[in-house]
């Protein structure tokens, strides 16, 4: 069944609404959900039957803001899309995820502490589960001796958003560095297998 053209427009003003307060906020938790509807120009009501509570509509923001790199990862061009070697699309795809959790680094940081940042919530999540599964199937590809699963986790262990804001919050690292070392950590792992 299709959304009703006046609840996509809704849906779609509210994302807009809570994408731009959210960036334009110092923190995210200072954005009520007041604020969000009146920026949509929706009633409360209306926002919370659609998104339930706070952590859905992050959870929407950040699927929406995802989708294209999604997108990319499933149906693109090279590096990213599916007829690129493997090692080369791991690396590109390891990458791409780190630059997005760069941009978007206050958003992710809260979708994590919402799902309680627990290994059951972020392991199961669908976003990671999904690429995961890619990452494990190229390492297949390759002929990877051991345990892909283990070694997709491993490679993915170094996209953590905790990781990341660590990095650049304590470690004085510039994503161009974290990212430039991601590369060629993982050029160098997955050039030893060929």
């Amino acid at each position: 069944m299709s959304e009703r053209a006046d609840a996509a427009r809704n849906r779609a003003a509210v994302l807009r609404a809570a994408s731009r307060l959210f960036d334009d906020s110092a923190e995210l938790g200072d954005v009520s959900m007041d604020d969000i509807a009146r920026a949509a120009g929706v009633g409360k009501g209306t926002l919370f039957r659609r998104f339930g509570d706070r952590s859905a509509l992050l959870s929407a923001v950040y699927d929406e803001r995802l989708a294209g790199l999604r997108k990319a990862i499933a149906t693109g061009r090279p590096p990213l899309g599916p007829k690129t070697p493997p090692t080369e699309r791991i690396i590109a795809m390891l990458d791409a995820i780190v630059a997005f959790k760069l941009d978007n680094r206050r958003l992710v940081l809260a979708i994590e502490r919402l799902s309680g940042g627990g290994p059951a919530s972020l392991y199961d999540a669908p976003q990671y589960t999904e690429i995961h599964g890619l990452v494990a199937e190229l390492l297949g590809e390759l002929g990877w001796p051991q345990d892909v699963s283990w070694t997709a986790h491993a490679l993915l262990a170094a996209t953590r958003i905790d990781l990341i804001d660590y990095l650049v919050t304590h470690g004085g690292r510039s994503g161009r560095s974290i990212r430039a070392d991601l590369r060629a950590y993982a050029g160098r792992l997955l050039g030893q297998q060929k």
